[in-house]
């Protein structure tokens, strides 16, 4: 195994768990930029196995994750977690298809969206067990901060004004609402099976503001103003004031910095087969726009 490639030995693992009735034959799945993910068919049934320990320089934490996995099954949220031990993760396979981000532009689908992140939010809680995370963008843009000048990444020169402007933000949301967060609300992170729509990846889940998944949401998948403006009127049931408007525009920014700095520490420290520059640059232009319409709020 000398020269085995890290997917190599992420699949021998996957292959290797004592949950299998018998050999098993991996197939790695495409997608991922933070785990090794494969697919595995064992006594009639499917699995997604995950593979990945702590990531510390991203504030991942596997027992949150799992905590966060269970909790949203509970919630009839998520898929079964079926095994798990330290590095793995075993899941029931969602028989259906991921979205992409033209799915989540699609008005027709705003509701189901909707609905699903105020169950996110509201529903985990009741199930939800151990400690418990917070995920505060600010926090992490400011620790993005130190780890990126300590590893002399190419992005250091930019970080001042970058780390500023966050400040700004920051200021702009002011207080919150606490909810149970996803996230990471990519539109792959959505399954529709058909006649439902799931939610998966917890990695990095954890008590925040709602503002951060619907900023989230509407930035990742690039809807324009007049969506992302009806994504918050579906949450809060009611018009948008241009207070709300002004923290929405504000989160939705951060939101897009936290990705494009999660992709600078990840172009120094992934070891998986990715073109996190492209990805940086695809999310910093995202960023600039984002910062543009939050400063014509003002």
């Amino acid at each position: 195994m000398g020269d085995a490639t890290p997917s190599d030995l992420a699949r021998a693992r996957a292959a290797r768990l004592g949950c299998w009735s018998g050999p098993v034959d991996p197939v790695a799945l495409a997608g991922g930029i933070t785990n090794m993910n494969f697919l595995v068919a064992d006594g009639g049934r499917r699995f997604v196995v995950r593979i990945g320990g702590d990531i510390t320089i991203h504030q991942i934490s596997r027992a949150n994750e799992l905590a966060a996995s269970r909790a949203a099954h509970a919630a009839g949220i998520s898929p079964e977690v079926v095994h798990a031990e330290p590095g793995a993760l075993v899941l029931a396979f969602v028989d259906g298809r991921t979205l992409g981000a033209e799915d989540v532009r699609n008005p027709a689908n705003h509701g189901a969206i909707v609905d699903l992140i105020r169950r996110c939010h509201l529903e985990i809680p009741k199930h939800l067990r151990g400690p418990a995370a917070i995920f505060w963008v600010f926090h992490v843009l400011r620790d993005y901060g130190h780890t990126l000048r300590e590893c002399g990444s190419r992005h250091a020169g930019s970080l001042e004004r970058l780390l500023r402007e966050a400040e700004v933000l920051e200021r702009a949301v002011g207080p919150i609402e606490v909810v149970f967060g996803h996230n990471d609300l990519l539109a792959a992170n959505f399954i529709d099976d058909g006649s439902r729509l799931w939610l998966v990846d917890w990695d990095y889940a954890g008590f925040n503001s709602p503002l951060f998944d619907l900023g989230g949401v509407a930035s990742n998948s690039e809807l324009d103003a007049a969506a992302a403006e009806r994504l918050l009127e579906l949450y809060f049931d009611s018009p948008v004031t241009d207070g709300l408007r002004r923290r929405a525009a504000a989160m939705t920014a951060a939101s897009l910095l936290r990705e494009s700095m999660w992709s600078m520490v990840s172009e120094s420290f992934s070891p998986l087969a990715f073109d996190y520059a492209a990805y940086t640059a695809e999310n910093l232009r995202r960023y600039e726009a984002a910062m543009e319409a939050f400063a014509a709020l003002r």
